[in-house]
């Protein structure tokens, strides 16, 4: 019988083209300021000029090892801090065959370390994701199966939207969008990163020059109620896919309130790790899509969020921001196991360096993600990260 004979964290720093970058998934807006991690222009909320995340390893006494990843675009020694101090601890030396059963187990094992000290979202539980997926991992692998093999639909490729367009005017992110719209991308998402009369008129730019696609918007939580109300109603009359992160996340009963103005869908999740903190959006119903993030909630919690999710009549749309290789595979695999989830956020830059970091690297097929081959989640880092450990 196998045990669990060490656990680390690795906290990722690479550089990237921030230039290139502004306006997708991880960096929504222009930035200001001279430090590594900087204001956002829009809205007051830190980003990283920096590619970062923390990657995760559970390696058995067989030598048999599985990787994982926390979502973690800023202070990525956090949580390699947390599970490497209070993670390892329970978790040395326990017998592992990579069984459902031992996988809730290990998951709520983790979360109550904390509990009773109020740590039940934030880092901490971003440190139990990446830990949890690593563990997902090395459970196919010690089944030489996918970690995605018991799914009730054997899919193959999952179908992806494209979020972000980079380019300064409406014409340019037409320019942008060209590519992925003849690729095969039907929905493309977003940010409101200007004033609402700028976005507006990039979404009519888009709808007029590719009459098929839907667009959505990631509201960056920047709207009061009222403004968000008339900003919805524009979005009904331009049918659009959904409206993300409309309000602050506190607001429970605002978005609740808002959902019953406004025909298009709601979207939020990233900014929740389970499916306590999600309670009330469940209860009210307000949200018609809900985006867990595998990196904050991993895969355990996160089909339990996808089943209360199903059960309200809500859509699954996973959040994939900056994240390496476990990350996006762990996201693809959960889409596969889900049985409300038809699909899954791509970042074109995310996905082209994520994969540098991979042996086999990540396919897409036009629109699609193609979900990997192989046990587990499919996917073997490389040494390139011992480079740019933080």
């Amino acid at each position: 019988m196998a045990r669990i004979r060490n656990v680390e964290g690795f906290a990722i720093r690479a550089p990237r083209d921030l230039s290139g970058a502004t306006g997708l998934a991880g960096s929504p807006t222009k930035l200001k300021g001279s430090a590594d991690y900087r204001w956002s222009e829009a809205y007051p909320a830190l980003y990283s000029i920096h590619f970062e995340t923390a990657l995760v390893r559970v390696t058995l006494d067989n030598g048999l090892a599985g990787w994982g990843e926390a979502q973690a675009p800023l202070a990525p020694q956090v949580a390699c801090t947390i599970v490497e101090t209070l993670l390892v601890p329970v978790l040395i030396g326990e017998e592992f065959q990579g069984e459902g059963g031992e996988l809730e187990a290990l998951w709520n094992r983790m979360y109550s370390t904390m509990r009773v000290r109020g740590q039940t979202g934030g880092f901490m539980l971003d440190a139990i994701s990446g830990v949890d997926l690593a563990l997902w991992d090395l459970g196919g692998k010690i089944a030489g199966k996918s970690s995605s093999a018991g799914a009730a639909e054997s899919r193959e490729k999952i179908p992806a939207y494209l979020s972000g367009l980079a380019g300064e005017t409406p014409g340019a992110k037409v320019e942008s969008a060209k590519p992925f719209v003849d690729a095969g991308f039907e929905i493309i998402k977003l940010y409101f990163d200007r004033t609402p009369k700028d976005l507006l008129e990039t979404i009519d730019a888009l709808q007029s020059a590719f009459q098929h696609i839907r667009v959505a918007v990631d509201g960056l939580w920047r709207f009061s109620f009222d403004e968000a109300v008339a900003f919805g109603r524009e979005l009904d009359a331009r049918r659009a896919r959904w409206f993300e992160c409309p309000l602050l996340p506190e607001f429970v009963e605002e978005h609740a309130g808002l959902a019953r103005e406004i025909e298009t869908p709601l979207a939020a999740g990233e900014s929740y790790r389970t499916r306590f903190e999600l309670r009330e959006f469940f209860k009210s119903r307000s949200l018609g899509v809900v985006q867990p993030d595998l990196g904050r909630c991993g895969l355990t919690e996160g089909l339990h969020i996808a089943k209360a999710a199903r059960e309200n009549g809500m859509e699954i749309v996973p959040h994939v921001s900056i994240a390496c290789g476990p990350q996006i595979a762990a996201a693809i695999h959960f889409a596969r196991l889900c049985g409300n989830c038809n699909l899954l956020e791509y970042n074109p830059r995310v996905f082209e360096i994520a994969n540098r970091f991979l042996n086999v690297p990540l396919r897409m097929d036009g629109a699609h993600y193609v979900v990997p081959e192989g046990p587990g989640f499919g996917i073997e880092i490389n040494d390139l990260f011992e480079r740019y450990l933080a």
